[in-house]
């Protein structure tokens, strides 16, 4: 297991869209593992595979109850609204407001291939539907409903941790 070089903005990678993921085989075991170091390390709460330039589609989610892994994911149901702080592992201190679905059913396989549905709400909503974005070339500052945060709000942001 490493830790993984972050693809930061400006990387043309960030704006591809990811293959389907068809072999399930120990290449991808150590890409998950290495993911799960890596984010473990940027502090983070989701990561997908293109972030650490691998253009496949793969995500990890760890918001505080351990990793899941999500490949080949589709987005089955979404519904409700939050509006959130939201940051991103590839745009480092780059943070604002987005509007996103408060609830996501998801089908994706596990690093074996076995297909299953994982549900999110919150904050879980909220990274798996960013992760996924990834995998689509998408990133959250161009979100139509994204609105970055002010100099003074950051600084307030900052100084409240």
């Amino acid at each position: 297991m490493a830790i993984r070089n972050m693809r930061i903005e400006g990387d043309d990678i960030l704006r591809k869209k990811s293959r389907e993921v068809e072999k399930f085989d120990a290449r991808l075991w150590e890409l998950l593992d290495d993911m799960a170091d890596t984010l473990k390390e940027q502090n983070g709460v989701g990561l997908a595979a293109v972030q650490v330039g691998v253009l496949r589609r793969v995500f990890i989610v760890d918001v505080g109850e351990g990793i899941t892994e999500f490949i080949n994911p589709r987005t089955l149901a979404t519904g409700g609204s939050q509006t959130v702080l939201e940051g991103c592992l590839s745009f480092p201190g780059q943070w604002g407001m987005i509007t996103r679905p408060n609830y996501v059913r998801i089908r994706a396989q596990d690093r074996h291939g076995k297909w299953f549905e994982a549900e999110g709400e919150g904050l879980m909503a909220q990274a798996m539907l960013h992760e996924s974005g990834h995998l689509d070339g998408e990133v959250f500052k161009e979100d139509p409903s994204f609105r970055p945060l002010s100099e003074e709000e950051l600084e307030e942001l900052n100084s409240g941790e």
